[in-house]
Parts: C-alpha cells; sequence; structure tokens
C-alpha cells in the first residue's frame, strides 16, 4: 500500500491524480513529523554541494547526502519557472537513492528561467529543502560530442560531422547553423597532429598517403561563445592502395575574377585528360546529405585545359562551392576539395591611379591611390607595381602596402615608367584589378665628380673671359674720358728745329721744359705776353 501512495523509487512523473491523492492524504491524515519537517525540527539534514550539469539536450541534478549512512534515505526535486506559482514535481528525481538523477523530460523551455529545490526523506521524515538560485538551462549547457563518421579513399578521407545533441536536438535548434568544428587529424599511430576549422559537417581531408591509417577528433564551438564543449572519441581509418592506372583527383581548385567572367583554375599531373567543374549553394552543403544538389558549372565540361572561364552573370550573389574530377575514356577520378567561392570577394576592383616624381638623379617617388574613396569598401589594397626604363623591356615588380614610396638606385636623366594595380586579399576579398594607366618621369641630372670638374673648369674660364673684358672696358672708357697729356710727336720735330726763345712771363723756355706744357700752360704765357705787350711772344704762340 506504500508503494502506491509514494510510487516507485527512482520512478518518472506521477499522474495529477496521483499527487492530488497523496497532498489530501499529507493534509488528512499525515503524521505531524512531516510538518515538524518542514518547520527544520528533523533528524535529517538536507543535500549539500547541489549542482546542475546540462549538456546538449542531457540534464542532470547532483548533490551529496547530508545524512549519515543508514536507513532508506531517498531524494526528491522539484521544480519552479517564472510563471509558475506553485512548485512541480521535477520528474526523473523523485524518491532517488542514489546521489543524482536525470531530469530531461522536464517540459520548460531551453530559454526558461528555472528554479531548483531537492531534499532528502526517510519514510515519512523529510529534510529541510536545499534550493538553487535562477539559472537558464541554454545559458548553462556544454556543448557535447559530435558525432563523426570517416569514407577513405585511396589518397583522401572523407570526414562527415553530425552536430551536437543530433539533428532533433532542442538545445542548438536555433545554433546549428552556427557550429564551427576543429578537426584534429594525425597519421597513426604517432604523427604530426594537424589541426582545421571548419563550419560545414563534411571536410574532404586530402592529400594523404595511401593504405595508411589516419585518426580524426573532432570538436563544435558556437561562433563567438566561449562555451565548453567536449571531444568526440577518436575515429581512425586506413586509406585504400592506389590503382596502377587510376586517375588522381585535381588539386588547388581556385577562382579569380578577371574583368566581366571568373576564371576557375586547376592543378593535374596527368596529360590526355578532360575536366568537368560542378557547382553547389553554400547553405545546402549544411546538410547531410547534400550530393544530389551539385550542377553543372557553364563552359566547363569536357575541357583539356587545367582551367575554365564562365560569365559573371551566371551566378547570383553570393556563396557557393566548386569541385572538379579528370576522366580519361570511361575512368574518372574522385572530385577535388571542394573550395569555396563568394561571388562578392571577386567583385570587379577598379585599377589605381599611379603619380611619379622626380626626387634627384637617383630616386622617384611614387603616389598609389584609389579612384575614389569607395573603391575598395574600406579595405587596404596592397599595390603592386610595374617599373621600367623606357628604353629597355626589362620590369621590376614592387609590392607595397604603403600609398607612396620612393624606389633609389635609379639612373640620372632617364625616363621611367611605372603601371599599378590592386590586389585585396582578405576573408572576404580574393581578387585583383587590371593595371592602371602607364605613366613615365625622368630623373634629374647626376651630380657625379667628373660634372662638377667641369663645372669648375666652366667656372674658371668664365671668370678669365670675365677679367680681361674688364681690362680693355677700363682702357677704353681711359682713352676716352681721360686722354694721355703728351703732345703729339710732330710738335717735337717742330721744336728741335727752331731756336730756344725764353719764355716772358712763365720764365722758361718751351725747348727747355721740352714743349711738356700742357695747353693750359700755353694760354698761360700767351696771357702773359700779351699783358707786356711783347709781340715776340704772340708771333711764337701764333707759330
Amino acid at each position: 500500500m506504500a508503494l502506491d501512495l509514494t510510487g516507485r523509487i527512482g520512478g518518472g512523473p506521477r499522474r495529477m491524480t496521483a499527487l492530488l491523492g497523496v497532498t489530501t492524504l499529507v493534509l488528512v491524515a499525515g503524521p505531524p513529523r512531516v510538518l515538524s519537517a518542514a518547520a527544520g525540527g528533523t533528524h535529517l539534514k538536507p543535500p549539500h554541494d547541489v549542482e546542475v550539469s546540462i549538456t546538449d539536450d542531457t540534464f542532470t541534478l547532483q548533490w551529496a547526502s547530508g545524512s549519515d549512512p543508514g536507513g532508506i534515505v531517498t531524494f526528491s526535486a522539484d521544480y519552479q519557472t517564472l510563471e509558475m506559482s506553485n512548485w512541480m514535481k521535477l520528474p526523473g528525481c523523485q524518491y532517488v537513492a542514489g546521489t543524482s538523477c536525470d531530469f530531461s523530460s522536464i517540459n520548460v523551455s531551453v530559454y526558461d528561467t528555472v528554479k531548483l529545490r531537492v531534499r532528502a526523506e526517510d519514510g515519512s521524515s523529510a529534510s529541510p529543502w536545499h534550493e538553487l538560485g535562477p539559472f537558464v538551462p541554454q545559458q548553462e549547457a556544454r556543448i557535447g560530442p559530435p558525432e563523426v563518421r570517416l569514407e577513405a579513399e585511396d589518397k583522401a578521407i572523407r570526414i562527415s560531422i553530425s552536430p551536437p545533441g543530433g539533428k532533433n536536438s532542442l538545445m542548438w535548434a536555433m545554433d546549428r547553423s552556427r557550429f564551427r568544428y576543429t578537426v584534429v587529424s594525425w597519421e597513426s599511430p604517432s604523427g604530426e597532429r594537424k589541426s582545421i576549422e571548419t563550419r560545414y559537417p563534411s571536410y574532404l581531408m586530402s592529400g594523404l598517403s595511401p593504405e595508411t591509417t589516419y585518426c580524426v577528433q573532432v570538436k563544435a564551438k558556437l561562433f563567438l561563445q566561449r562555451r565548453p564543449a567536449a571531444e568526440s572519441p577518436v575515429r581512425c581509418v586506413s586509406t585504400t592502395a592506389e590503382e596502377a592506372d587510376g586517375l588522381p583527383p585535381p588539386e588547388n581548385v581556385r577562382v579569380v575574377g578577371r574583368g566581366p567572367v571568373y576564371v576557375l583554375q586547376w592543378s593535374h599531373a596527368r596529360e590526355n585528360v578532360t575536366f568537368q567543374a560542378q557547382w553547389l549553394y553554400a547553405f545546402l552543403r549544411k546538410n547531410e546529405n547534400y550530393e544530389a544538389h551539385w550542377a553543372q558549372v557553364p563552359n566547363c565540361q569536357q575541357v583539356r585545359a587545367a582551367r575554365c572561364a564562365f560569365p559573371r552573370s551566371a551566378f547570383w550573389k553570393g556563396i557557393y562551392f566548386l569541385r572538379v574530377r579528370a576522366a580519361r575514356g570511361n575512368r574518372t577520378s574522385a572530385w577535388s576539395q571542394e573550395t569555396e567561392f563568394d561571388t562578392e570577394s571577386q567583385a570587379l576592383v577598379p585599377p589605381p591611379v599611379a603619380v611619379l616624381k622626380a626626387i634627384n638623379s637617383s630616386s622617384l617617388r611614387i603616389y598609389v591611390g584609389a579612384q575614389n574613396k569607395s573603391a575598395y569598401q574600406g579595405y587596404l589594397p596592397t599595390y603592386e607595381v610595374v617599373l621600367w626604363e623606357n628604353a629597355s623591356s626589362v620590369e621590376r615588380t614592387i609590392v607595397e602596402k604603403r600609398v607612396d614610396f620612393t624606389v633609389p638606385n635609379l639612373k640620372a636623366l632617364t625616363l621611367y615608367c611605372v603601371k599599378a594595380r590592386a590586389l585585396l586579399q582578405t576573408w572576404k576579398w580574393n581578387s585583383s584589378s587590371e593595371f592602371g594607366h602607364t605613366v613615365c618621369e625622368r630623373t634629374r641630372p647626376g651630380d657625379s665628380s667628373s660634372a662638377r670638374l667641369v663645372a669648375v673648369a666652366s667656372a674658371v674660364l668664365a671668370a678669365a673671359f670675365a677679367l680681361c673684358a674688364l681690362q680693355g672696358l677700363r682702357k677704353l672708357v681711359g682713352y676716352v674720358c681721360f686722354p694721355s697729356r703728351a703732345p703729339p710727336p710732330t710738335i717735337d720735330q717742330v721744336g728741335a728745329a727752331s731756336p730756344p726763345v725764353p719764355s716772358v712771363g712763365c720764365g722758361i723756355s718751351l725747348k727747355q721744359r721740352g714743349l711738356r706744357q700742357s695747353s693750359a700752360g700755353c694760354v698761360c704765357s700767351r696771357r702773359s705776353g700779351s699783358s707786356a705787350g711783347s709781340p715776340r711772344h704772340t708771333s711764337l704762340n701764333s707759330r
């Protein structure tokens, strides 16, 4: 009869009718010890170190017993949300003989605020409640280990990952697309560990050795959250033997935007093979069964070169995946590793504008910039500048992140030309522009020692010529403005043929004076003779 009233130890939740029956029994015929227990008058101590552990959709309540062992002590727990006015029995946690219980079947939202309480019971006695503070299950949940499946090829392993909690998980229903997976792989038994991160549940690990065992371990995490997470169990698989005449899959698949088209490129070691490429929407790759959604890339079927071009108009703005495989006759290789392709990252990048300025005889300063501020959508590009002499075909490539820089060690008085293009390689962009217009500039004259000697010699010669010119000019000015005081030679001849005549008034003859008196002196003599009334002097002066 006791079992009918209390239920089985560790049993599941009871119906409301059973709860009402028990409540009626307690209120009407229950012993007073239960009430005294509620008031704290009981020998049973409440549980302590009570904790809630949540991993994915598994809810566990743990505690430590506060009473000494002896008797049949069980534990029961209740729960309450903010919307509830009364406490409710916690399913899976009624009359538990151990120190933990699983209440995963609780009927609340993972985003509700929940309170719990637990107590010890011994027959009709019960300890005081030990109450836990409120918590939100989704905020307290740990990320469990994902499920991992491996499928081996001769040089590759296909890794398939199921999200934590399974596809029907309520805990991660809103976060399934935000999971990131860290895949750690190594060659068994003790090879070097390699780690990659992917946001897709399928990953192809390529470039492996045939007939070799590889092991993989995966851990999931939520983007931009530091939530505890558990690693998956280690899974190992051996690659298959390589076929003698088998075709290896293409490698290094990449997409480059070139003007109005996209160019899909890859590498392959064999000749006389054809290739085909397929594409897939990125959001479909998050499904476990996405193989049937692959479609043919336009102009990339049965091509013989290791590249193909398709128009930009073939793909709307978005994120896609591309893959390539080789074929020879009826034999085909495995598909290459699936490469992510973001159309926005391959958008048309306008060419930059370059300006040249000569600094000296051996240096040029190069300025490179965008045509407008929004050309690169706020990203800082890297510039590839090609420099060459105008009279030569030898080019020099310079890669710079700065918008202005100096190129030294150039020739003097030489015409140099440059052209530049922008390179955008970020998490979003992976493209390059066309080369802009070519601009040219000549370096300044040189300042070598021979040039300096020529300049000094020219200066000396110019100074000598200047001195000679000044000397000649001085003589000319002296001859015109300051003539010589000596008389012409004819006057000396006349003076030598005539007898000496004393000079009256001047006190000396012209012979004695050697005819060296100036015209002013003669005038003085003439004036003296005139005043004395001497006709001789007048006659001499007239002569």
